[in-house]
């Protein structure tokens, strides 16, 4: 099986590493340049027509780079471009590349530097960590158009080039995937269940990662012993585990590769659920959690360091598919002890040990291991 470093919670599956750098189906999209100044922008901003996806809500620049930004537009210096994706349905701008630099101009204009924290007031913006000669050093928005009616024009007739890109077939915005993928230049790679929050938030999406622990699965005390630890991973790789036990579990017979694309599907399909097929929903996870951690401990799935998803995948739907099983012959100690001995035997079985660590790319291999743990662990293979 793929080894997995020490910092990381979760060990790559071998048949899915190629699959991960798939493109999904081909789009047709519409990208088009749109140079709006920077007073348009800020305008847009405060009417909620450009929106920052909850992946990028985290504003990082320190005052002085965000300082040095307005400054290259009072001297007329190239900035990079910003990429916007006109939302489905709404019209409205999500911010793909530029989140820190639209945020500092906007933070500029408004007089006021950084996120809200509560208690303290945020910090008035001036431009800090410019030459002592710049005739802009250490001056705010409100002094620039007091004492340079110039610059102060200048800047808020400044262009900003953006290029807004836009999905016209098919009918949805899953084209976003690859867009975030493609431009995005924060440095760091978005995860794929990042991405989902974003583009498929609905009552599915609340239950996954929602912001109430009554109804947010990730935060469910079992399914923390059996990821190995008690804090949400903040790539949201948790999540997305939630998310691949669901869909394997009702519709691995219609599996197909890639996986981030059968996710995806899943996710979509089930956007915006009803109360009671969710209350089924979370019913069947957290007792399934709880079915795992009675019988086969804490980290069951930990076989080198991080959690083998193949193992967790084809054990935890297997455990799911037969909780009447589970609740008749395994209620007492030595059931589950004997239970917890055809896992051994499982993890030890040449098969199943190729079908979750082999790197092919068979199309059968999610359904082998799958089959392979339900014979193993429950005596036979049910729908």
């Amino acid at each position: 099986m793929a080894r997995v470093a020490k910092d990381e919670p979760i060990e790559a599956i071998p048949s899915e590493t190629e699959d991960s750098e798939v493109s999904l189906p081909g789009y047709h999209i519409l990208s088009y340049p749109a140079d709006f100044t920077l007073e348009v922008l800020v305008g847009k901003w405060g009417k909620g027509e450009i929106v920052i996806p909850p992946l990028q809500r985290l504003f990082l620049w320190s005052q002085i780079r965000a300082s040095k930004l307005i400054e290259s537009f009072l001297m007329g210096l190239p900035v990079p471009p910003v990429f916007f994706y006109l939302q489905r349905g709404t019209n409205k701008l999500l911010v793909v590349d530029g989140h820190q630099r639209l945020r500092s101009i906007v933070d500029f204009f408004s007089g006021k530097f950084g996120d809200e924290v509560p208690g303290k007031e945020r910090p008035d913006f001036i431009l800090t960590g410019l030459d002592d000669k710049s005739p802009y050093h250490e001056i705010s928005y409100e002094r620039l158009r007091q004492e340079n009616e110039s610059s102060f024009n200048m800047l808020n007739n400044s262009v900003l080039r953006s290029f807004v890109v836009q999905q016209i077939q098919p009918e949805d915005d899953t084209s976003i995937f690859q867009i975030f993928e493609r431009l995005n230049t924060g440095g760091v790679v978005l995860q794929g269940q990042e991405i989902r929050n974003c583009i498929y938030d609905g009552t599915f999406n609340e239950v996954l990662c929602g912001h109430t622990n009554a109804t947010r699965l990730n935060k469910d005390s079992n399914w923390r012993k059996i990821f190995g630890s008690p804090s949400e991973d903040k790539r949201q790789r948790d999540v997305e585990l939630i998310l691949r036990f669901f869909a394997l579990h009702y519709s691995h017979k219609t599996y197909k590769k890639p996986m981030k694309d059968f996710l995806n599907k899943f996710m979509k399909t089930h956007r915006r659920d009803s109360p009671n097929e969710l209350a089924t929903f979370c019913k069947l996870f957290r007792d399934t959690a709880a079915a795992v951690i009675k019988i086969l401990g804490e980290k069951p799935f930990h076989i080198h360091v991080g959690l083998n998803a193949a193992v967790y995948d084809s054990v935890f739907t297997a455990f799911a598919d037969n909780l009447d099983k589970l609740s008749a012959n395994y209620s007492t100690r030595r059931g589950r002890s004997e239970l917890k001995v055809r896992y051994e035997k499982l993890l030890r079985n040449k098969k199943y040990i190729s079908h979750v660590s082999s790197a092919t790319t068979d199309q059968d291999v999610v359904s082998k291991r799958l089959r392979l743990a339900k014979r193993i662990l429950f005596g036979s293979v049910s729908p």
